[in-house]
């Protein structure tokens, strides 16, 4: 476990110190910043998949992915972000309660 935890926080350092050394005519390339802008649209997004549709390490389908399903709709529609909030947890809690 120890092992894990070094390796991975040395990796996390090389990673960070690694960023300084990048020539700056590449950070300024349009391709890689409209790629560097999309990252944590597609990083949340999975979290909240894995979040929804897993348990320990099986895939269910329960209450939160109405909520999460009902939070696309409200999205879509261009709803303000705290209904969109609100509608996923007063869905997702209503089927908990009512299954």
């Amino acid at each position: 476990m120890w092992v894990v935890l070094f390796c991975t926080s040395a990796l996390a350092l090389l990673t960070k110190l690694g960023g300084h050394y990048v020539p700056a005519s590449w950070l300024s390339n349009p391709r890689l910043q409209r790629i560097n802008a999309l990252i944590p649209i597609a990083l949340l997004s999975a979290l909240v998949v894995a979040e929804a549709l897993t348990n320990k390490t099986k895939l269910v389908l329960d209450h939160r992915l109405a909520g999460v399903a009902v939070a696309l709709v409200a999205l879509m529609a261009k709803m303000p972000f705290p209904v969109v909030v609100l509608s996923a947890v007063f869905t997702s809690a209503f089927i908990y309660h009512w299954h």
